[in-house]
């Protein structure tokens, strides 16, 4: 058995005991498709099959699963570059993210988005985006327009720990809690912005402490396990709901590759790496399932090879795929409207 749980803590930790087997299954498989995708991703990025920049969520995987299993269908998601994993745990087909990773047609964003900016606008994401820090006020846009509609929909926005130092997010901050818009803010804290920990750049290193400022609710969250996400996401939606607005979330990750595909990681020890894989998300989810004999061995098994079948086809479907036609260049850059303070 990992590090990352004890029969102890399964026993007598009332987070664990309130999620059924069907939530357990449901993540690890989800956990295990985003790793495997992320893998695959990084192999191909090697081989040169695709270019540009490319960030990778490996370690990060119960941030996601733990959000989607705690919020609506209805609800918007809208995140930075670091965006494989999120539409993955919406329920996107990984055969168009893949395609979008090669820049074919076929891909999510008809192949001129690339790995920084995958969207599904069927599954309410809205996007990753490229510009450090944009998807916070734009996210907060996105609240806005629900409350304004009268919708009982919310919006999660999440950010690296990097994002916190714009200059926007204090805006933002102060604007959500004004209007008490339905969203919440998630910190993906892997505790390093590029190569810069937090420590280097802040003598707050509790970033939860940000919300004080405006009196938005926030905590600290342990983000290796899904259990501890769901609760917080659930919690904080129910305030958005419920008109009481916004939720700051500093979730406690941690990467386990570089921060970009480039990165040499010199600013990092092995041994603090090693520490947090004894953490891993997909291992501590997988004991508790052995634990209670949730699964067989063999169900395991096909579990694993389901996951490597999908990513297998996903990547056979990308290269498969056509490359955006030359007149595509000229397509929705802009967009035609009948509102009257738009004008052609």
């Amino acid at each position: 058995m990992s590090k990352t749980v004890s029969f102890k803590e399964m026993k007598n930790d009332p987070s664990l005991q309130k999620f059924k087997k069907e939530t357990y299954v449901k993540w690890f498989r989800d956990m295990l498709l985003i790793r495997r995708f992320e893998e695959k991703t990084g192999q191909l990025y090697i081989q040169q099959k695709f270019g540009g920049f490319c960030h990778l969520y490996i370690g990060q995987e119960a941030i996601v699963v733990g959000t989607a299993s705690a919020v609506r269908p209805g609800d918007k998601h809208m995140t930075a570059y670091r965006d494989h994993a999120h539409p993955i745990a919406l329920g996107t087909d990984p055969r168009i993210l893949m395609a979008e990773l090669y820049g074919r047609a076929t891909g999510c964003s008809k192949g001129k988005g690339g790995s920084m900016h995958f969207f599904d606008k069927e599954k309410n994401f809205m996007g990753g985006h490229g510009i450090v820090g944009a998807q916070i006020p734009m996210g907060t846009g996105v609240a806005f327009a629900e409350k304004y509609n009268g919708t009982d929909n919310i919006a999660i926005v999440s950010m690296g720990d990097g994002a916190v130092r714009q200059g926007a997010l204090h805006e933002t901050f102060n604007m959500a809690m004004m209007w008490k818009l339905p969203v919440i803010y998630i910190i993906e804290n892997n505790n390093y912005a590029m190569g810069t920990s937090v420590e280097r750049t802040t003598n707050v290193t509790d970033l939860s402490k940000i919300g004080l400022s405006y009196d938005m609710p926030a905590k600290v969250v342990n983000g290796m396990r899904p259990e501890d996400v769901h609760n917080a996401i659930e919690e904080a939606a129910d305030r958005a709901r419920k008109g009481d607005g916004p939720t700051l979330l500093d979730i406690r990750t941690y990467r386990y590759k570089g921060h970009s595909m480039s990165d040499p990681q010199k600013y990092r020890s092995k041994d603090e790496v090693n520490d947090w894989m004894d953490k891993d998300p997909i291992d501590h989810v997988l004991d508790i399932i052995k634990e209670r004999k949730w699964l067989k061995e063999q169900e395991i098994e096909e579990i694993e090879n389901w996951v490597k079948k999908e990513v297998e086809e996903s990547v056979a479907f990308a290269e498969n795929s056509p490359y955006p036609a030359a007149e595509e260049l000229y397509q929705d850059v802009y967009i035609q409207s009948d509102y009257p303070y738009i004008k052609e």
